[in-house]
C-alpha cells in the first residue's frame, strides 16, 4: 500500500478561498477526499491551511505516476464532482498545480 510520503509523483496545489469561506471549503474538501480516494494511481493526500495567509491553502496528493492525476482522474467522472464541490471558493483561478518527484529526503525517528 503507498502512502503520499512514498509516492512516486506528489502533485501540489496552491489554493486560494475567502478566509470568509473557509469552514464551508474545508467542509467540501472533507467531502471531495473520498472522490479522489477512489481515484486509480492514488496514494494519500493533506490539504495543509497556511497559518500567515488566512485562506490560503496547500493541497498535497501523492500518485503512482503523474499521468495517473492527469490522464487518470482529470478525465473522471469523479473529478467532475470534485470540481462542482471546490472550485466555486477559489479567488485566484486556475490554482497552481505542479507535480514534483523526490530528489532527497530525511526520516524522523
Amino acid at each position: 500500500m503507498s502512502s503520499l510520503l512514498d509516492a512516486a509523483v506528489v502533485e501540489h496545489a496552491v489554493l486560494h478561498v475567502d478566509p470568509a469561506a473557509s469552514a464551508a471549503f474545508t467542509a467540501a474538501m472533507r467531502e471531495a477526499m473520498p472522490i479522489i480516494a477512489a481515484a486509480d494511481g492514488f496514494a494519500g493526500a493533506r490539504l495543509l491551511q497556511v497559518s500567515e495567509t488566512p485562506g490560503r491553502y496547500v493541497l498535497l496528493v501523492g500518485w503512482v505516476s503523474q499521468s495517473a492525476h492527469t490522464d487518470g482522474f482529470r478525465t473522471s467522472a469523479g473529478y467532475q464532482r470534485w470540481r462542482e464541490l471546490l472550485h466555486g471558493f477559489y479567488v485566484t483561478t486556475p490554482p497552481l498545480v505542479e507535480h514534483a518527484v523526490v530528489v532527497a529526503g530525511a526520516e524522523g525517528p
